[in-house]
């Protein structure tokens, strides 16, 4: 769907804006389709980024590895031995702060990078300064949890949340006052009567688009269906790709005494399972090779 060209005079008495406002609002926008190339470019080896979302170690209080990191362990494992290059990222081991969900407020507030926590500032955390860059390299990311009160684990789900500003977020138009929500409100109309839906980053720009997913879940008893509705429901709202069988649960049962719990969802048939979800998700990633991520469509002119 093409946008109609609307003349940069026209644009200035619509939004009430001066011409220097209107050259930072386009300088975004060409920066932004400029990397929405850059995304599109092939890399020459597929990259399998592992999140862990368990707060569990051996050398903390539970003295005991975690279920569902032993599983993503075996899981990328297997994807090396299909070629792909992997990494593990142990939530645990980061400082990662609450979204402060400035995103519900003006669209636009939130940013990229995240501007509540700007990187490489001294109010800047591990999402900030580390993590978002991880996400950008891969091509695709597993994602495994231990069910907790029937969802994933708080550190599960204070990294996706912090993950909306890859989903559609732009950098701030005025780095120095970025929450100005005027100025804000204005980018966003801005947006609304330049976006094309078929120039990629000339809109609201989805960094996970295209992205490959796969998802652990293992728990006690029951939840893991729920928390991995969650996670699709989320993920593939940021754009990610879910092939057939690239989510897993390993479950005990509430007869069993949770001591018992590791030899149970540990065991071959899980494990199998793993070694599976690994295969299906380096074929899809080695599948979608054959187009661009920035192929997939959605409307950019909102979010």
């Amino acid at each position: 769907m093409k946008t109609k060209k609307i003349s940069d005079q026209k644009i200035i008495k619509l939004l009430n804006i001066d011409s220097k406002t209107l050259k930072r609002f386009q300088q975004i926008q060409k920066q932004t389709i400029a990397e929405a190339k850059r995304m599109a470019r092939r890399k020459s080896k597929i990259k399998v980024l592992g999140i862990s979302g368990s707060a569990r170690g051996l050398f903390d209080m539970a003295q005991q590895d975690a279920n569902s990191e032993s599983l993503l362990m075996t899981c990328l494992d297997q994807c090396r031995k299909l070629g792909a290059k992997t990494e593990i990222i142990k939530l645990r081991e980061h400082r990662i702060e609450h979204c402060r969900a400035c995103y519900s407020t003006v669209n636009t507030q939130c940013h990229f990078y995240c501007t509540c926590y700007p990187k490489g500032t001294p109010q800047a955390d591990d999402m900030s300064n580390i993590l978002y860059d991880k996400v950008l390299s891969a091509d695709a990311i597993i994602f495994a949890t231990p069910v907790n009160n029937f969802n994933v684990s708080t550190l599960m789900k204070t990294f996706i949340d912090r993950c909306i500003s890859l989903d559609g977020s732009l950098p701030p138009v005025n780095r120095r006052a970025p929450k100005d929500k005027e100025l804000n409100i204005k980018h966003m109309k801005f947006i609304e009567l330049t976006a094309d839906i078929d120039i990629p980053g000339s809109g609201m720009f989805r960094r996970f688009l295209g992205k490959v997913a796969g998802i652990i879940t293992v728990g006690h008893e029951a939840g893991a269906s729920l928390a991995i509705a969650n996670m699709f429901l989320t993920l593939n709202h940021y754009g990610m790709l879910f092939p057939p069988f690239s989510n897993m649960y390993a479950m005990s049962s509430i007869c069993n005494s949770t001591y018992q719990d590791k030899e149970i969802v540990l065991n071959e048939c899980y494990t199998t399972e793993a070694k599976l979800l690994a295969e299906n998700v380096v074929s899809a990633a080695k599948s979608i090779r054959k187009m661009n991520r920035t192929d997939w469509k959605y409307d950019n002119r909102e979010n």
